[in-house]
């Protein structure tokens, strides 16, 4: 048995994983139990120490204090609430109807939304699900060409993958902070500087909205040189068009006004520094409930408005005075804003109180239960998922730098002929190939800590270390073209499954392809400049 070498194990374990992950096996159980036969096997054969795994439980127990995460399930609620109270159903059919008498207009909207229900949503299977029911049956009615069609809902629904507040941002920042400090620890920094979610919501805000302008850029150009692949509405609606327009409009302020204060609020406090991402995703869960509870009655929401109207001048008053009480010394201009603050308070809770009745009271048209049970049930699903894979992923991560994984990766990176830019390259085309049989969250939990420390001990260029905001944006976007890429992307998954059976699927891989090129030239535009994603966090945070 002297064949069998650490090497080899780490090698065969990982392996064994990919397998029974594509063969429909749960993930955070395939990750845990497979992990644990090999750590047995392993020990066994006298190349694994058992007592390494007294570890797992402070790992489970560091999971359970962290607060950052405790921000997915509060983004993950915000998101369901805005699908299941039919808000996002809204934005795209007045901004469809808005934008229809356009050559390409339906497809500009598509866009529009999609960086919209990204930026309030970040649930990408979701997103393209939704726009997918809702879009594409109008599309393909207008005359539009199935490949473009298809191919604009995967691009915008993957959006949520680089427009903040993503639940992939969260997590990926959570794991680069740990590894930029492992990073330092290495280089013999033992006061290392700090990356938080925020820097990294800062630093993929610009690429994620240049990828929206790119998108519906290529979707001026084909109605210019394709004008039959994405026509305008047919003749015989122009007669009405005016009045279509002009109905649009004012259904459109209506639906879109408050979604957009809500996004605002929520992401202006994150880069403003004003909240972390858990207080802000609190903010966004509760607006976006009094938003579905005020959709439900708007003939009756002033209660809700009102707490609305409340909650922001909370949020105005938090920012201009200290609210504490428990001091030693008070002004008396603090008194007066925490007595305000108060009664504000109040009205704010008012608000929430009649919008979750609401809510719940209401019944969803596609299960007949309470919208409200409906929400949470998701929402603890969703939340579930998610933190059950990231324990999975600590044993995976514990037995794989047991049997002396971390230190073959490490050795085999610093091999790599050419330098920092063949080393990222090869990293790169790794997660974008386990992006076709992984999914964003297993990447996250799985690779990044182990590639993560190596390359932020790296130079991007002489004398200039490589930022891990910049690595951060890169993998992210580099995720959600994996996401695209046919056969196997993800979000190709999630149309084919409720797109009607005259599109075929290759009309789907064939509508995604250009897109997938302008991924391809961000992430080609982020390597040249990398001041793309660094240049907002360095202004708002001085770093």
């Amino acid at each position: 048995m002297a064949f069998i070498t650490p090497e080899l194990l780490c090698g065969v374990m990982f392996l064994v994983i990919c397998v029974m992950l594509m063969f429909g096996y749960p993930v955070a159980f395939t990750l845990a139990g497979t992990s644990l036969l090999f750590a047995f096997l392993a020990n066994f054969l006298g190349l694994f120490d058992l007592s390494l795994l007294s570890a797992f439980p402070q790992r489970i127990f560091a999971v359970m204090r962290n607060e950052v995460l405790i921000a997915v399930p509060l983004f993950v609620f915000m998101g369901v609430v805005l699908e299941r109270s039919k808000i996002a159903e809204d934005l795209l059919e007045d901004m469809g109807r808005l934008f229809g008498n356009l050559r390409g207009g339906l497809g500009y909207s598509v866009c529009i939304v999609g960086a919209l229900l990204a930026a309030s949503t970040g649930i990408v299977g979701a997103t393209v699900v939704t726009m997918g029911l809702i879009s594409l049956p109008t599309m393909l009615r207008r005359g539009y060409d199935p490949a473009l069609a298809c191919g604009t809902i995967c691009a915008s629904g993957t959006l949520g993958q680089v427009i903040p507040p993503s639940i992939v941002l969260v997590l990926l920042g959570d794991q680069l902070s740990t590894a930029y400090q492992k990073a330092q620890f290495d280089m013999g920094n033992f006061s290392p500087d700090t990356v938080s979610v925020n820097d990294l919501f800062a630093g993929a805000l610009i690429p994620g909205l240049v990828l929206v302008i790119l998108y519906i850029l290529y979707q001026m150009i084909v109605a210019f040189v394709r004008p039959d692949a994405s026509p305008a509405i047919p003749k015989d609606e122009e007669n009405e068009s005016g009045e279509v327009i002009s109905r649009s409009i004012k259904s459109m302020v209506s639906t879109l006004f408050a979604p957009i204060i809500l996004i605002i609020v929520v992401l202006g406090s994150i880069l403003g520094g004003l909240a972390s991402p858990t207080e802000a995703s609190a903010v966004g869960a509760v607006g976006a409930l009094m938003l579905a509870g005020y959709r439900i009655n708007r003939a009756k929401g002033m209660p809700i408005l009102l707490g609305a109207v409340c909650m922001l001048i909370l949020l105005v008053f938090t920012a201009l005075f200290d609210l504490r009480m428990q001091r030693e010394s008070v002004a008396v201009i603090e008194w007066v804003a925490i007595a305000a603050a108060l009664l504000v308070a109040i009205g704010l809770i008012i608000g929430v109180a009649v919008a979750v009745i609401r809510v719940y009271q209401h019944q969803s048209e596609d299960s007949g239960r309470s919208t409200l049970a409906d929400i949470m049930n998701a929402t603890l699903s969703v939340s579930t998922m998610v933190f059950t894979i990231l324990i999975g992923a600590s044993m995976f991560s514990l037995v794989f730098r047991g049997l002396g994984g971390d230190e073959i990766i490490e050795e085999f990176l610093q091999n790599i002929p050419g330098g920092t830019l063949s080393v990222l390259l090869v990293v790169m085309i790794v997660m974008f190939l386990l992006g076709f049989i992984l999914d964003y969250l297993e990447i996250v939990f799985i690779v990044v800590p182990i590639v993560a420390p190596i390359l932020l001990t790296m130079e991007i260029s002489p004398g200039i270390a490589m930022s891990p905001v910049w690595l951060g944006v890169m993998m992210s976007v580099n995720l959600q073209t994996s996401f695209l890429t046919p056969p196997f992307g993800f979000s190709l998954f999630y149309l084919r499954g409720v797109a009607p059976p005259s599109v075929s699927t290759l009309q789907i891989y064939k509508g995604v392809v250009p897109f997938v090129i302008i991924q391809i030239f961000m992430l080609v535009v982020l390597w040249y400049v990398p001041s793309f994603a660094t240049w907002l966090p360095n202004i708002l945070y001085e770093q």
